[in-house]
């Protein structure tokens, strides 16, 4: 039963863990595109999004981290039997990887606060495409345990990447070009826009 109440508690935290993953990246390819905006625009919308970033990190993302890994450490001592499964290991390879992804997006936040933007929108629509992958393989590890469909897993992740890839591109693609299409419109005045 014990062990019931530590897993429970652990899927709370996957889901408000992934949930703040998820979202933060989508918050930095905003802040770092409100970068490239005009002064009065960013003077605007960089405190709004470091205060929505500094926030999500530490209130949601990190305490649903420590309660994940609490309640992942509690399912262990009930069930010590588990460590030795080779899915496991492979998972918890994966959420260590997790684990500095969630560092990563701290000290992101610190830089970007200071000013500093080591990244565009751009690349972080590909920063924020990581924690999903990682996400599907720790959730078919966790289902399947030691049948786990590699084959398919493998196509699926594959699949996953190539559809992201094409959706970044693609809206890469429209905003550059309603981009040239406002520079060249003779609508864009200054007076109009």
């Amino acid at each position: 039963m014990t062990y019931l109440w530590f897993k429970s508690l652990h899927l709370v935290g996957v889901v408000a863990w992934f949930a703040g993953m998820f979202y933060l990246p989508r918050l930095f390819v905003y802040h770092a595109e409100a970068n490239e905006q005009p002064e009065a625009v960013r003077s605007v919308l960089q405190p709004q999004y470091q205060i929505m970033e500094t926030r999500l990190y530490r209130i949601i993302m990190t305490p649903a981290l420590v309660l994940t890994v609490v309640m992942a450490i509690g399912m262990l001592v009930s069930a010590p039997e588990l460590l030795k499964d080779t899915w496991l290991h492979v998972k918890l390879a994966l959420v260590l990887i997790l684990i500095g992804y969630h560092h990563i997006c701290g000290r992101l936040i610190k830089e970007m606060s200071a000013g500093k933007f080591r990244f565009t929108g751009q690349q972080f629509r590909w920063f924020n495409e990581f924690p999903t992958v990682l996400f599907f393989v720790v959730v078919l590890l966790a289902v399947f345990k030691n049948s786990f469909p590699t084959s398919a897993a493998t196509w699926a992740v594959v699949a996953m990447i190539v559809a992201m890839a094409a959706i970044i591109q693609l809206y890469a693609r429209k905003r550059r070009l309603a981009k040239e299409q406002n520079t060249t419109s003779p609508d864009a005045s200054p007076e109009t826009a």
